[in-house]
């Protein structure tokens, strides 16, 4: 089965962690949730705390099938470690998938990583982000998968589902929980 690190920082926005890795541990995804920091304790945005399996720095220099970023204002966090950039960059080059939903996006941007490629995120940062195709809910270019914010969440699981497994196995999950 595919494998998935999810790099979860403070201030994240909950709905768009939490949906897309319920959804890809129903497809039978291992997806591993990574603390920015370095407990095991992250606090989102809507102050709702997750229990992470594993700080980052026990992960960062494994290799997974994809790294999902959540939005949300935590997004500065992701954006001013340079684990991130690293982890990223070393997951592009492999031609493995990167997700990145919401404010996300900037942290592609800021690696380079969007110059030539179709891509969407939340309004707000629209301004950073001069090709977003903001009327789209998701955006699949090459192995990036990007998506507007906490209102597609679920259109980005289960496209991430889609990639990784299989569009059988997405629609299989879409029709367990009615979507």
């Amino acid at each position: 089965m595919p494998t998935v690190l999810a790099i979860l920082a403070e201030d994240f926005e909950e709905i768009e962690a939490t949906t897309p890795i319920d959804l890809l541990r129903r497809a039978g995804v291992a997806v591993t949730i990574a603390a920015l920091n370095d407990g095991l304790h992250v606090t989102g945005r809507s102050k709702l705390t997750l229990h992470a399996d594993t700080p980052l720095a026990a992960v960062e220099t494994q290799d997974f099938d994809c790294i999902l970023l959540p939005g949300g204002p935590g997004v500065k966090h992701l954006r001013a470690d340079g684990r991130v950039g690293a982890i990223l960059r070393r997951h592009y080059t492999a031609g493995r998938w990167l997700a990145a939903i919401c404010a996300a996006p900037t942290v592609l941007n800021d690696l380079g990583l969007l110059k030539g490629r179709r891509y969407t995120a939340h309004f707000s940062v629209a301004n950073e982000l001069p090709e977003i195709l903001a009327d789209e809910r998701v955006v699949i270019d090459g192995q990036l998968l990007t998506s507007r914010g906490a209102g597609t969440a679920l259109d980005f699981g289960l496209a991430l589902v889609e990639k990784l497994v299989s569009p059988a196995k997405s629609a299989e999950v879409a029709q367990a929980i009615s979507a």
